[in-house]
Protein backbone atom coordinates (compact mmCIF):
# COMPACT_ATOMS: atom_id res chain seq x y z
CA UNK A 1 0.00 0.00 0.00
CA UNK A 2 1.54 2.94 -1.42
CA UNK A 3 -0.10 6.66 -1.52
CA UNK A 4 2.54 10.05 -1.87
CA UNK A 5 1.84 13.21 -3.30
CA UNK A 6 2.54 17.03 -4.33
CA UNK A 7 0.28 19.20 -3.52
CA UNK A 8 -0.96 21.14 -6.27
CA UNK A 9 -2.90 24.72 -4.28
CA UNK A 10 -1.94 23.81 -0.31
CA UNK A 11 -3.89 27.55 0.38
CA UNK A 12 -7.28 26.56 -1.06
CA UNK A 13 -7.02 23.34 0.31
CA UNK A 14 -6.23 24.01 3.79
CA UNK A 15 -8.27 27.39 4.42
CA UNK A 16 -11.83 27.83 4.48
CA UNK A 17 -12.46 26.77 1.11
CA UNK A 18 -12.36 23.29 2.09
CA UNK A 19 -10.32 21.46 5.51
CA UNK A 20 -11.56 24.42 7.95
CA UNK A 21 -15.41 23.71 6.82
CA UNK A 22 -14.71 19.88 7.18
CA UNK A 23 -13.18 20.59 10.55
CA UNK A 24 -16.08 22.84 11.62
CA UNK A 25 -18.78 19.87 10.70
CA UNK A 26 -16.77 16.82 12.93
CA UNK A 27 -13.45 15.58 14.37
CA UNK A 28 -13.33 12.50 12.27
CA UNK A 29 -13.60 12.13 8.46
CA UNK A 30 -13.06 9.12 6.49
CA UNK A 31 -10.77 9.80 2.87
CA UNK A 32 -10.98 7.31 0.43
CA UNK A 33 -8.03 8.15 -2.40
CA UNK A 34 -8.85 6.19 -5.53
CA UNK A 35 -7.57 6.70 -9.21
CA UNK A 36 -10.29 8.52 -10.25
CA UNK A 37 -11.29 10.21 -7.01
CA UNK A 38 -10.29 11.60 -3.36
CA UNK A 39 -13.56 11.39 -1.22
CA UNK A 40 -13.98 13.28 2.36
CA UNK A 41 -16.95 11.97 4.66
CA UNK A 42 -18.22 13.37 7.60
CA UNK A 43 -21.18 11.39 9.82
CA UNK A 44 -21.59 13.15 13.15
CA UNK A 45 -23.84 11.80 16.13
CA UNK A 46 -26.00 14.69 14.97
CA UNK A 47 -26.61 17.00 12.59
CA UNK A 48 -25.24 17.48 8.42
CA UNK A 49 -23.68 14.35 7.10
CA UNK A 50 -20.92 15.56 4.03
CA UNK A 51 -19.76 13.33 1.19
CA UNK A 52 -17.39 15.32 -0.57
CA UNK A 53 -16.45 14.15 -3.56
CA UNK A 54 -13.24 15.75 -5.41
CA UNK A 55 -11.15 14.88 -8.38
CA UNK A 56 -7.20 14.14 -7.75
CA UNK A 57 -6.39 16.89 -10.25
CA UNK A 58 -8.31 19.35 -8.51
CA UNK A 59 -5.91 18.80 -5.21
CA UNK A 60 -2.80 16.83 -6.82
CA UNK A 61 -0.38 18.32 -8.99
CA UNK A 62 0.88 14.44 -9.21
CA UNK A 63 -0.15 11.24 -6.95
CA UNK A 64 1.29 7.97 -6.53
CA UNK A 65 -1.53 5.28 -5.35
CA UNK A 66 -0.96 1.46 -4.95
CA UNK A 67 -3.27 -1.05 -3.29
CA UNK A 68 -4.44 -4.13 -3.52
CA UNK A 69 -8.17 -2.87 -4.21
CA UNK A 70 -9.73 -2.25 -7.09
CA UNK A 71 -9.00 1.03 -8.41
CA UNK A 72 -5.99 1.34 -5.94
CA UNK A 73 -8.66 2.55 -3.23
CA UNK A 74 -7.17 3.25 0.19
CA UNK A 75 -9.39 3.71 3.19
CA UNK A 76 -8.24 6.56 5.97
CA UNK A 77 -9.62 7.55 9.47
CA UNK A 78 -8.51 10.81 9.80
CA UNK A 79 -8.38 13.41 12.52
CA UNK A 80 -9.52 16.02 10.41
CA UNK A 81 -8.51 19.18 12.97
CA UNK A 82 -4.93 17.74 12.57
CA UNK A 83 -5.47 17.64 9.11
CA UNK A 84 -6.06 20.71 9.12
CA UNK A 85 -3.46 21.89 11.05
CA UNK A 86 -0.86 20.53 9.13
CA UNK A 87 -1.93 21.79 5.91
CA UNK A 88 -2.74 25.22 7.54
CA UNK A 89 1.12 25.35 8.75
CA UNK A 90 1.79 24.55 4.88
CA UNK A 91 0.24 27.99 3.25
CA UNK A 92 2.59 30.17 1.79
CA UNK A 93 5.22 27.24 1.46
CA UNK A 94 7.27 26.58 -2.45
CA UNK A 95 6.08 23.28 -1.96
CA UNK A 96 3.98 20.82 0.33
CA UNK A 97 4.07 16.67 -0.27
CA UNK A 98 1.94 14.48 1.68
CA UNK A 99 2.31 10.65 1.57
CA UNK A 100 1.15 7.56 4.04
CA UNK A 101 4.33 6.66 6.39
CA UNK A 102 4.68 4.77 9.24
CA UNK A 103 6.37 5.42 12.74
CA UNK A 104 6.88 2.15 14.57
CA UNK A 105 3.26 0.38 13.96
CA UNK A 106 1.56 3.17 13.52
CA UNK A 107 0.61 4.79 10.32
CA UNK A 108 0.56 8.32 9.54
CA UNK A 109 -0.14 10.84 6.75
CA UNK A 110 3.10 12.94 6.65
CA UNK A 111 3.47 16.25 5.55
CA UNK A 112 6.62 17.56 4.18
CA UNK A 113 6.49 21.26 3.75
CA UNK A 114 9.43 23.72 1.95
CA UNK A 115 9.42 27.32 2.69
CA UNK A 116 12.01 29.65 1.33
CA UNK A 117 13.57 31.88 4.47
CA UNK A 118 15.33 35.02 3.54
CA UNK A 119 18.48 35.02 6.17
CA UNK A 120 20.37 38.45 7.13
CA UNK A 121 24.24 38.30 6.90
CA UNK A 122 24.61 38.40 10.90
CA UNK A 123 22.46 35.15 11.48
CA UNK A 124 24.51 32.99 8.85
CA UNK A 125 27.26 32.04 11.50
CA UNK A 126 26.59 27.83 12.10
CA UNK A 127 30.55 27.30 10.82
CA UNK A 128 32.50 24.18 11.08
CA UNK A 129 29.67 22.43 13.15
CA UNK A 130 28.48 18.98 12.69
CA UNK A 131 24.94 17.41 13.30
CA UNK A 132 23.09 14.53 13.24
CA UNK A 133 19.97 14.23 11.82
CA UNK A 134 16.55 11.16 11.88
CA UNK A 135 15.14 10.60 8.28
CA UNK A 136 11.59 9.52 8.14
CA UNK A 137 10.63 7.03 5.25
CA UNK A 138 7.98 4.70 4.76
CA UNK A 139 9.92 2.05 6.45
CA UNK A 140 11.02 3.50 9.65
CA UNK A 141 13.57 6.14 10.43
CA UNK A 142 17.18 5.64 9.77
CA UNK A 143 20.44 7.63 11.48
CA UNK A 144 22.90 9.55 9.44
CA UNK A 145 26.26 8.89 9.77
CA UNK A 146 28.26 11.24 12.30
CA UNK A 147 30.57 12.59 10.07
CA UNK A 148 28.14 14.25 8.20
CA UNK A 149 28.35 17.83 7.94
CA UNK A 150 25.18 20.12 8.09
CA UNK A 151 27.02 23.31 8.61
CA UNK A 152 26.31 26.45 6.30
CA UNK A 153 29.40 28.75 5.79
CA UNK A 154 27.75 31.68 4.48
CA UNK A 155 30.28 34.19 5.16
CA UNK A 156 29.93 37.22 7.31
CA UNK A 157 27.94 39.94 6.31
CA UNK A 158 26.20 37.85 3.35
CA UNK A 159 22.25 37.97 3.12
CA UNK A 160 19.65 35.63 1.04
CA UNK A 161 17.02 32.48 1.09
CA UNK A 162 17.64 29.65 2.68
CA UNK A 163 14.97 26.44 2.01
CA UNK A 164 13.65 25.19 4.90
CA UNK A 165 12.40 21.64 5.72
CA UNK A 166 9.09 21.38 8.01
CA UNK A 167 7.55 17.50 8.64
CA UNK A 168 3.85 17.47 9.98
CA UNK A 169 3.06 14.02 11.15
CA UNK A 170 -0.79 13.69 11.50
CA UNK A 171 -1.65 9.52 13.09
CA UNK A 172 -3.96 7.89 10.67
CA UNK A 173 -5.76 4.82 11.09
CA UNK A 174 -5.88 2.09 8.20
CA UNK A 175 -9.18 1.18 7.64
CA UNK A 176 -10.35 -2.34 6.12
CA UNK A 177 -12.76 -2.78 3.11
CA UNK A 178 -14.96 -4.67 5.91
CA UNK A 179 -15.04 -1.44 7.68
CA UNK A 180 -16.08 0.85 5.31
CA UNK A 181 -18.46 -1.48 3.14
CA UNK A 182 -21.55 -0.85 5.07
CA UNK A 183 -20.97 3.06 5.05
CA UNK A 184 -22.87 4.44 2.17
CA UNK A 185 -24.58 7.90 1.28
CA UNK A 186 -27.88 8.61 2.46
CA UNK A 187 -30.57 6.88 0.89
CA UNK A 188 -32.96 9.67 -0.69
CA UNK A 189 -36.22 9.32 -2.53
CA UNK A 190 -36.12 11.35 -6.18
CA UNK A 191 -36.55 15.33 -5.63
CA UNK A 192 -39.27 17.06 -6.03
CA UNK A 193 -37.01 20.25 -7.65
CA UNK A 194 -33.11 20.54 -8.61
CA UNK A 195 -31.48 23.68 -9.30
CA UNK A 196 -28.29 25.19 -9.61
CA UNK A 197 -27.42 27.20 -6.82
CA UNK A 198 -26.45 30.97 -7.32
CA UNK A 199 -22.90 31.90 -5.98
CA UNK A 200 -22.22 30.08 -2.96
CA UNK A 201 -20.30 33.23 -1.11
CA UNK A 202 -23.44 35.17 -1.29
CA UNK A 203 -25.71 32.24 -0.19
CA UNK A 204 -23.25 31.65 2.96
CA UNK A 205 -23.49 35.37 3.73
CA UNK A 206 -26.77 35.64 3.19
CA UNK A 207 -28.10 32.62 5.30
CA UNK A 208 -25.51 33.48 8.22
CA UNK A 209 -26.82 37.38 8.42
CA UNK A 210 -30.58 35.72 8.59
CA UNK A 211 -29.37 33.46 11.41
CA UNK A 212 -27.69 35.98 13.45
CA UNK A 213 -30.44 37.80 12.98
CA UNK A 214 -32.72 35.13 14.35
CA UNK A 215 -30.00 34.50 17.04
CA UNK A 216 -30.45 37.99 18.25
CA UNK A 217 -34.26 38.29 18.00
CA UNK A 218 -34.42 34.80 20.58
CA UNK A 219 -31.98 36.79 22.94
CA UNK A 220 -33.78 39.73 23.12
CA UNK A 221 -36.79 37.86 23.77
CA UNK A 222 -35.32 35.98 26.51
CA UNK A 223 -35.75 32.96 25.23
CA UNK A 224 -32.49 30.01 24.93
CA UNK A 225 -30.11 30.88 21.93
CA UNK A 226 -28.06 27.76 22.06
CA UNK A 227 -30.68 26.45 19.51
CA UNK A 228 -29.45 26.78 16.15
CA UNK A 229 -32.37 29.15 14.15
CA UNK A 230 -33.94 26.70 11.31
CA UNK A 231 -33.73 28.67 7.95
CA UNK A 232 -36.31 27.69 5.48
CA UNK A 233 -35.36 26.69 2.13
CA UNK A 234 -37.68 26.49 -1.55
CA UNK A 235 -36.95 26.92 -4.97
CA UNK A 236 -39.21 25.97 -7.93
CA UNK A 237 -38.54 24.34 -11.12
CA UNK A 238 -38.80 27.56 -12.76
CA UNK A 239 -35.34 28.54 -11.44
CA UNK A 240 -36.33 30.55 -8.80
CA UNK A 241 -34.97 30.14 -5.03
CA UNK A 242 -35.91 31.43 -1.71
CA UNK A 243 -34.38 31.82 1.28
CA UNK A 244 -36.38 32.81 4.39
CA UNK A 245 -36.36 32.85 8.43
CA UNK A 246 -39.47 33.47 10.78
CA UNK A 247 -39.26 33.49 14.41
CA UNK A 248 -42.22 35.54 16.90
CA UNK A 249 -40.24 39.02 16.18
CA UNK A 250 -38.75 38.32 12.62
CA UNK A 251 -39.82 37.59 9.34
CA UNK A 252 -37.29 37.72 6.42
CA UNK A 253 -35.83 36.61 2.87
CA UNK A 254 -34.17 36.71 0.03
CA UNK A 255 -34.68 35.62 -3.60
CA UNK A 256 -33.13 34.46 -6.52
CA UNK A 257 -34.58 34.26 -10.10
CA UNK A 258 -33.62 33.01 -13.44
CA UNK A 259 -31.45 30.04 -12.57
CA UNK A 260 -31.02 27.04 -13.81
CA UNK A 261 -33.15 23.49 -13.54
CA UNK A 262 -30.24 21.46 -15.39
CA UNK A 263 -32.40 18.97 -17.46
CA UNK A 264 -32.54 15.46 -16.25
CA UNK A 265 -30.55 12.70 -18.25
CA UNK A 266 -32.54 9.41 -19.34
CA UNK A 267 -29.29 7.54 -19.85
CA UNK A 268 -29.24 7.89 -16.01
CA UNK A 269 -33.04 8.42 -15.00
CA UNK A 270 -34.77 4.37 -14.28
CA UNK A 271 -37.41 4.12 -17.09
CA UNK A 272 -35.36 6.72 -19.38
CA UNK A 273 -37.76 9.48 -20.89
CA UNK A 274 -40.44 7.85 -19.51
CA UNK A 275 -39.00 7.77 -16.38
CA UNK A 276 -38.30 11.17 -16.93
CA UNK A 277 -42.01 12.28 -17.75
CA UNK A 278 -43.24 10.76 -14.39
CA UNK A 279 -40.60 11.88 -12.54
CA UNK A 280 -41.40 14.20 -9.48
CA UNK A 281 -39.66 17.36 -11.27
CA UNK A 282 -41.80 17.06 -15.00
CA UNK A 283 -45.02 17.28 -12.29
CA UNK A 284 -43.41 19.92 -10.12
CA UNK A 285 -42.91 22.13 -12.86
CA UNK A 286 -46.52 21.71 -14.50
CA UNK A 287 -47.80 22.48 -10.93
CA UNK A 288 -45.76 25.85 -10.83
CA UNK A 289 -47.75 27.20 -13.92
CA UNK A 290 -46.49 28.64 -16.95
CA UNK A 291 -44.34 31.05 -14.89
CA UNK A 292 -43.80 28.89 -11.71
CA UNK A 293 -45.56 31.54 -9.81
CA UNK A 294 -48.52 29.05 -8.25
CA UNK A 295 -47.43 27.93 -4.85
CA UNK A 296 -47.81 24.25 -5.60
CA UNK A 297 -44.78 24.22 -7.08
CA UNK A 298 -42.73 25.14 -4.73
CA UNK A 299 -40.52 22.23 -2.58
CA UNK A 300 -39.55 23.32 0.56
CA UNK A 301 -37.42 22.59 3.29
CA UNK A 302 -36.23 23.28 7.00
CA UNK A 303 -32.91 22.90 7.52
CA UNK A 304 -30.30 24.02 10.50
CA UNK A 305 -29.29 27.48 9.89
CA UNK A 306 -25.24 27.19 11.23
CA UNK A 307 -25.15 23.82 9.64
CA UNK A 308 -26.23 24.88 6.06
CA UNK A 309 -23.54 27.62 6.34
CA UNK A 310 -20.78 24.83 7.16
CA UNK A 311 -21.95 23.05 4.58
CA UNK A 312 -21.74 25.92 2.03
CA UNK A 313 -18.32 26.12 2.85
CA UNK A 314 -17.23 23.22 1.95
CA UNK A 315 -19.12 23.64 -1.46
CA UNK A 316 -16.78 25.77 -2.72
CA UNK A 317 -14.20 24.07 -3.98
CA UNK A 318 -16.42 22.01 -6.40
CA UNK A 319 -17.97 24.52 -8.35
CA UNK A 320 -21.43 24.23 -9.29
CA UNK A 321 -23.55 23.16 -6.91
CA UNK A 322 -27.14 21.28 -7.59
CA UNK A 323 -29.15 21.55 -4.42
CA UNK A 324 -32.10 18.61 -4.61
CA UNK A 325 -35.32 18.71 -2.39
CA UNK A 326 -37.79 17.19 -1.47
CA UNK A 327 -41.47 18.29 -0.50
CA UNK A 328 -42.11 18.46 2.89
CA UNK A 329 -38.34 17.10 3.93
CA UNK A 330 -35.77 18.06 6.61
CA UNK A 331 -33.37 17.29 4.11
CA UNK A 332 -31.32 18.65 1.08
CA UNK A 333 -28.71 17.38 -1.18
CA UNK A 334 -25.71 19.08 -2.95
CA UNK A 335 -24.04 18.21 -5.51
CA UNK A 336 -21.08 19.51 -7.65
Amino acid sequence: MRFKSQIRNVNTFANEEFCASLASLGQIAWLRLSDDSVRFTIIPEKGSQVWSQLSPESIFESLLLQSNEPQNAINLEVPIGGLHRALKSAVGATSAQLRLTKKGNIPILSLTIKTDTFVSGNSVSALGTTSTAAISDEYGDFELPPDVDFSFDGGAGVSGERERTITQDVPVKVLTKQTVEGLHEPRCREPDVHITLPNLLQVKSISERFTRLALSTKASASTSSAISPKLELSANMHGSLKIAVKTDALSISSLWKDLQNPELDPSVVQGGSQGIRDHPSTRMKVLGGDHGDLEAGWAKVKIDGKDWGKVLSVGRLGGRVIACMAKSSEAVQCNS
